[in-house]
Formats: C-alpha cells, sequence, structure tokens
C-alpha cells in the first residue's frame, strides 16, 4: 500500500530503520527538588552552639575573677629579715604561722571559741612545708622548742621570735636555728581559720580518743567524724592528751591538710556559692610575705593536699622529751636533707609524727 507523506518528512521514510537520536541535556527532566531537611534548623543548631560557647566563657571568668578579686583583699606583711640569709636553695620552703592574736575577734566570738581573753600576739602554729622534686614534707616547730632568738638571747621559746619581733623575727629565727631559707610567709589567725572550714562545709577529723576540754569548747568521741569551724578550732589547740604539745601539733597538721583537700575538691568549683564564700573567707584569713605572689600562694594551697602521708612526708622535729627539747644530731640531718631537697631520701627515723625517736 502506499504510504502518506508525513509532514515535513519523506514519502520513502521507515521509522524502523530511521537512525536511533540520543538524548541531549535539554531533554532531560529537571532533577527533583532537594528535599525538606528534617529535625531543626543548621541554624537553630548554631544559634544553640553559640549559647553554650557563651555560658561557658561566663564560667571561665568567674573562675578567673573570683580569685583574683580575693588576691586584691589579703594582707601583705614585711616577713624578709634584715639580716644575712641563707643562700637560695633547690625547691621551696614556707613557713605556715597560725596565729592566737585576738583581736580581729569579737567578746562574743571569743567566748563561742574558748580563745580566752590573751591580748597581744603569739604564734599557736608553726610549720615548715617544703616542696620540691621530693614528696612535699610538713613539718611541725612546737611552740615552746627552745630556741637562740637574735638581739634577744639564747634559751628562748620559739614563739616569743614572733611575739617580740613578727614575721621577721620569726623568720631569722628559724633560718639561723634550721639553716633552711625560707622562700613564703603564710599566716592565719583564729577567726579566719573558722571562717575557711566553715565555708568549705566542714572537714572531718579522726582524734584517736574521746576528748572533753571545757576551755577550747570542745567534747567529741573518738573515731572519724565531720567537725564545723569551732569544732576544729577546738580539736587543733586542745591539749587533753597524753603526749600534749606534740599531740597538738599532729592534730594542726591533721586540720590544715584536711581544710586543703576539702577546698580543692570539684564541689568547691563547681558549687558557685561554696567558691565564692571560699575565697572571701581565705581572703580574711590570710596574710601574706609581701614577696609571695598569687602563684606561690596557689602553689602552697595545692601542696597542702599532698602531705597526708600517702602523697608526702608529715613529722615534727626530732625531739628527745616531752619538754620539746630538741635531738639535734637527728634533727640537724632533717634539716640538711630538707635543704638539699632529698626529700625522698629521709627515713622513718627522721620523721616521726611525734618528733621522739620510735614513735
Amino acid at each position: 500500500m502506499p504510504t502518506l507523506n508525513r509532514p515535513g518528512g519523506s514519502a520513502s521514510a521507515d521509522p524502523r530503520t530511521e537512525p536511533i537520536r540520543q538524548p541531549t541535556r535539554g531533554d532531560r527532566p529537571p532533577p527533583p527538588p532537594p528535599a525538606r531537611p528534617r529535625g531543626r534548623p543548621a541554624t537553630s543548631k548554631r544559634r544553640r552552639f553559640s549559647w553554650l560557647t557563651y555560658l561557658l566563657l561566663l564560667w571561665l571568668v568567674f573562675l578567673v575573677a573570683v580569685p583574683a578579686w580575693a588576691w586584691t583583699q589579703i594582707t601583705k606583711v614585711d616577713a624578709e629579715p634584715d639580716a644575712a640569709r641563707p643562700e637560695d636553695q633547690p625547691g621551696s620552703t614556707y613557713l605556715l604561722v597560725g596565729s592566737d592574736s585576738r583581736e580581729e575577734l569579737s567578746a562574743e566570738e571569743r567566748q563561742e571559741l574558748g580563745t580566752g581573753q590573751a591580748e597581744g600576739r603569739r604564734t599557736d602554729t608553726i610549720m615548715l612545708l617544703h616542696t620540691g622534686d621530693g614528696p612535699n614534707l610538713l613539718l611541725s616547730i612546737p611552740r615552746d622548742s627552745i630556741v637562740d632568738i637574735p638581739g634577744v638571747g639564747s634559751d628562748q621559746k620559739v614563739n616569743a621570735a614572733y611575739a617580740l619581733g613578727g614575721p621577721e623575727l620569726l623568720v631569722q629565727t628559724l633560718e639561723e636555728e634550721t639553716g633552711i631559707r625560707i622562700d613564703n610567709y603564710v599566716e592565719i589567725g583564729f577567726g579566719g581559720f573558722v571562717s575557711v572550714i566553715d565555708a568549705v562545709g566542714g572537714i572531718e577529723i579522726c582524734p584517736r580518743q574521746p576528748i572533753e576540754d571545757p576551755k577550747a569548747k570542745l567534747n567529741i568521741d573518738k573515731g572519724c567524724q565531720e567537725a564545723d569551724g569551732p569544732t576544729a578550732l577546738g580539736y587543733a589547740r586542745t591539749r587533753q592528751s597524753s603526749l600534749g604539745d606534740i599531740d597538738r601539733a599532729r592534730r594542726q597538721r591533721e586540720v590544715v591538710s584536711s581544710v586543703g583537700s576539702k577546698a580543692i575538691s570539684p564541689w568547691s568549683v563547681l558549687n558557685p556559692v561554696r567558691y565564692v564564700r571560699l575565697a572571701s573567707a581565705s581572703a580574711d584569713a590570710l596574710a601574706v610575705g609581701e614577696d609571695t605572689g598569687p602563684i606561690d600562694t596557689a602553689r602552697f594551697a595545692f601542696a597542702m593536699t599532698r602531705v597526708d602521708g600517702e602523697n608526702g612526708l608529715t613529722c615534727s622535729v626530732p625531739i628527745v622529751d616531752l619538754a620539746v627539747t630538741w635531738d639535734r644530731e637527728r634533727a640537724l640531718q632533717l634539716f640538711e636533707l630538707i635543704r638539699e631537697d632529698r626529700t625522698a631520701e629521709i627515713p622513718d627515723e627522721l620523721c616521726r609524727p611525734s618528733g621522739l625517736a620510735g614513735q
């Protein structure tokens, strides 16, 4: 049959024999529209990230600003003697003094804390803290230790140096007696001591026997227990024990170490109220030497948490009797090891909690 002509085509063209034309780009169907994102848009995520970053920065500023402000409130004292001093030594040695001055206490506070009405200023606690390459060492100097006080005389109690000449004379006396150079000075008073303990929520004390001491406002049982500021102060001050001042010095080291451990606990940083209270109480409580800077003070606070016998050494100056007469031979050996920053080599016989050989 004859074929019909198609418009624009040849009469003889056969669609079965025509070449197949490849599709061009214009012939392809347009791509499907992009799928709508599920969930929150990207701008919301960026906004949330920005808020988290902002809050984190604010928190970091808070953590830095509070201690920076507290540092400006700390009292500075002149503790550097004018006399010749030992040469610089490896490591760093701090003198920690607990003042029993009642000047900052009201009549009601003196009654509550059982501090008595004594006037003037004396040292209730004297300790040397040495830090360096070896274990930290916290060494008690019994306040009734008999020493030579420059410009005063021999056979004097060491706490008289502070009463007569303040921090400068006490530093000079201890340096001449021990040969140890004291690099930094830190002092805390009765009222400040109580405030710091209350600011960290109390500390744990572990009396070895029940103690009842009306003068110190203390009545506690044997064994580990929580103590608030007034109780901890009474525990550190009481002489109600068979070893008197020797046990007293041991309890003071226990309390100071516990305060340090509680102060750097994570909760002290995460709880903003405690953080501010602790910084404020510490600023009111402390006095430091003019040459003691904020970094030195921070290192001191951290080192005090590592003198619990596991991470450091705690002991008293070697003595021969309960009258705290120094055992000169053992004491000089101990002082030499401290001067040379060889605390890792200190044997047990030189570092006793009581200072007595064998105890």
